[in-house]
């Protein structure tokens, strides 16, 4: 007991500090608050009308920001589901394989069955000691949630969270409202920042939160808008941060535009179909983020014909409250119109191997 106890309060204490960015991000939004609805708005604006816009625009997107940000802190990272963990048999077997071809062979018994179609940059089947189960395509472990994460972005300390397949769509509408609301203020802001350094306000409080107010706003704007677009970009190709690092590598080896099936298609797969949940942070990815469809020509024959992460789908639904959906209706969205991957839905490929990434967390594959 003793040696576990200063191992539990320091476990203890980085949780902590893994909050202190959330906490300062809460105060300085709680600040913006104060200074634009009551400062700007109420006491600054002198015309009723201007006032009534302004106010009415900035909570919207006040409430938009908080929502979405609120979403994407508190929305769990989904993780494997049971069909990739390893059985005691299994686990045994390899516990007494040396590390070498007879070990990947007990992998590869293992993961037959399975929808996966990346390997390691050495060709191997992608395995997480950690967690003893065979990572599915695109998945990570992350060092911070010591866990293996479905479709792992990348881990944001600003969020402390996972960002990945349960909460990607909300931590992309986090960044857009978060540059709308920023951009907002520093546009409706303007004209009294001009004021200020001309000495045309009155000489209160107001005027320092008001010139405030627009250098943070301002400064926040170009910072978003470069992360919001990167994103954007991410979204078009069908890649996470991870594999813009280092591209997935497939059965027949590293192809970066594995997973691209098309701007719209790649769009619907983190939004959804239903156009009138894209702007809301409520779930309406496809898919259950376990298996991928790909546009690779040359398919995996390991893989089997009919994939087994049929029944994934059901285990992923009990174990998470995101309506996850089979994978045979969940892709055929993504595959109805094309050309070169007509049976991906049984192949559904995914993936990366390891990453190098230095600003990112995660367990190194090899």
């Amino acid at each position: 007991m003793a040696p576990s106890g200063p191992g539990g309060v320091r476990r203890r204490c980085r949780r902590v500090l893994y909050w202190i960015p959330v906490v300062f991000i809460s105060l300085l939004l709680g600040w913006s608050y104060y200074a634009y609805a009551i400062q700007l708005c109420i006491v600054s604006m002198e015309n009723i009308g201007e006032q009534v816009v302004c106010l009415m625009a900035y909570h919207l997107l006040f409430a938009m920001f908080i929502w979405s940000y609120w979403k994407t802190i508190f929305t769990l990272p989904m993780n494997p589901s049971k069909e990739f963990h390893l059985s005691y048999a299994e686990k045994e077997l390899l516990e007494r394989e040396p590390r070498g071809e007879a070990h990947q062979e007990v992998l590869r018994r293992a993961a037959k069955d399975l929808p996966i179609s990346t390997r390691t940059m050495s060709g191997a089947i992608r395995y997480c000691d950690r967690c003893q189960l065979i990572k599915p395509d695109r998945c990570h472990h992350c060092s911070v949630c010591d866990k293996c994460i479905l479709k792992m972005d990348h881990h944001c300390p600003w969020v402390n969270n996972c960002v990945g397949f349960s909460n990607y769509k909300f931590f992309l509408l986090f960044l857009a409202y978060s540059l709308l609301y920023c951009l907002f203020i520093a546009a409706t802001d303007l004209q009294y920042f001009i004021r200020f350094w001309t000495n045309g306000l009155p000489d209160t409080q107001a005027k320092f939160h008001i010139m405030f107010l627009f250098f943070a706003a301002a400064m926040f704007s170009v910072s978003l808008s470069s992360l919001f677009g990167y994103h954007c970009w991410l979204v078009s190709k069908n890649k996470s941060t991870l594999e813009a690092f280092r591209n997935p590598v497939f059965r027949h080896g590293t192809d970066k535009n594995g997973f691209s099936l098309g701007f719209s298609k790649n769009m619907r797969q983190v939004f959804g179909d239903e156009k009138k949940y894209w702007l809301l942070p409520v779930f309406s990815s496809q898919g259950d983020g376990c298996s991928f469809p790909t546009c690779l020509v040359n398919q995996d024959p390991e893989q089997p014909s009919t994939p087994a992460g049929l029944n994934s789908t059901a285990k992923n639904s009990e174990n998470h409250q995101f309506p996850a959906k089979p994978l045979r209706e969940s892709q055929s969205h993504l595959l109805m119109d094309s050309q070169t991957w007509t049976e991906n839905n049984s192949n559904p490929g995914k993936g990366k191997a390891g990453m190098s990434n230095p600003a990112l967390t995660m367990e190194n594959e090899t």
